[in-house]
């Protein structure tokens, strides 16, 4: 990191430093050995995770959700699964177990070479259909998958200082002071998409990569049409807001936050490379760069709606009590059902989702 620091004259945006401490090679949080997916910390049944997620919890997250991906396959007249950031392989074998002959191929785009071993260790009973790869070919059909990927997308951060009556923007990067990681602010024309009100200093982040990469994936499905392909879908699940809610004036500290052995803090320029380092999810400019790329909005709603609406209650029906139990933290209110959200685009002309039959909030977007 330092050495990125100085070839670059001292200072580099947010952007580039969560890019090098995620991914960098070898060195990065998502390019080294550690465990990262569990449910349990260090030296607790020798798993030393740092955090879980949904497909970590209950299989009756991707048995769910497959009814979705499901429906989008019959739609689409596809066979072919894409999952980004596959993680433990834990969803892909709850799509693959549940959804069986409708997919001939599922293809795990994953920068991790370490992640990828865990997956295919644990995905061994379906290794004639799955493959790997680690970008995007020039073109692609069938139904894309992203469960917490957006939200590990590298960030711009703007700090504004001063507030409304003459404040002006930075963009908040990283430098070094007496050999240690500081933060700096350089002046910046960039701003966040919304005026926000009030005299108060403010941090907040832009998220030009994980729109690019909604409009590049808009670009590969119209490329997969144009040469006589079918198009396709694709939904994301992850924690955030609309726009009008990511940049309300109360959220003046941002969204960034690191996670290390099931504990969250704020500081991303400590144990760089071992831990996780977000932000959330502005689903409005999410939607807007689909729409502006091709894409048709599916629908936007909270897990909780969403995982509903695709059967998970008849599902928790003829489930053991335990199982019953870690389903209800994905549709709690206070723990992932309200905090995360789903948005679903698909090529074409849109169709009725079945995940957002009910309580579509595209309206807020």
């Amino acid at each position: 990191m330092q050495r990125a620091i100085q070839s670059a004259g001292g200072w580099i945006g947010f952007d580039r430093f969560m890019a090098l401490a995620l991914y960098a090679p070898g060195l990065g949080y998502y390019a080294n050995s550690g465990a990262k997916f569990g449910t349990m910390p260090e030296g607790v049944k020798g798993e030393g995770s740092d955090f879980v997620t949904a497909p970590e919890l209950t299989p009756l997250f991707g048995q769910t959700l497959a009814a979705q991906v499901g429906q989008a396959l019959v739609e689409t007249g596809t066979d072919e699964v894409w999952e980004f950031g596959a993680g433990s392989g834990a969803l892909a074998l709850q799509l693959l177990d549940t959804l069986g002959d409708k997919v001939n191929r599922y293809t795990i785009v994953d920068l991790s070479g370490t992640l990828r071993a865990r997956q295919q260790a644990l995905l061994t009973r379906h290794g004639d259909k799955v493959r790997w790869v680690e970008a995007l070919p020039d073109a692609l059909q069938g139904v894309v998958v992203g469960n917490e990927v957006l939200d590990a997308m590298p960030v711009k951060l703007l700090a504004r200082q001063g507030g409304h009556t003459g404040g002006v923007w930075h963009e908040r990067g990283v430098t070094l002071a007496d050999g240690a990681l500081a933060w700096a602010d350089h002046p910046t024309e960039l701003r966040p998409p919304l005026d926000i009100p009030g005299p108060h200093d403010y941090l907040t982040e832009i998220h030009p990569q994980a729109e690019a990469f909604i409009a590049t994936l808009a670009d590969r499905f119209k490329a997969s049409q144009r040469s006589g392909g079918k198009g396709g879908a694709a939904f994301f699940l992850d924690y955030g807001f609309p726009e009008s809610e990511y940049y309300h004036p109360q959220r003046h500290m941002g969204t960034v936050m690191c996670h290390q052995a099931h504990r969250a803090d704020t500081n991303p320029l400590a144990d760089v490379g071992l831990k996780d380092i977000t932000a959330h999810v502005n689903f409005t400019g999410v939607a807007l760069a689909g729409q502006d790329a091709g894409l048709s909005v599916l629908g936007y709603t909270s897990q909780t709606r969403f995982l509903l609406n695709c059967g998970l209650a008849t599902a928790m029906e003829a489930a053991t009590t335990p199982e019953r139990a870690n389903a209800l933290k994905l549709i709690a209110e206070h723990e992932m059902g309200e905090l995360f959200k789903v948005i679903g685009f698909c090529t074409g002309e849109p169709w009725d989702a079945m995940g957002f039959a009910h309580g579509d909030r595209c309206h807020a977007l």
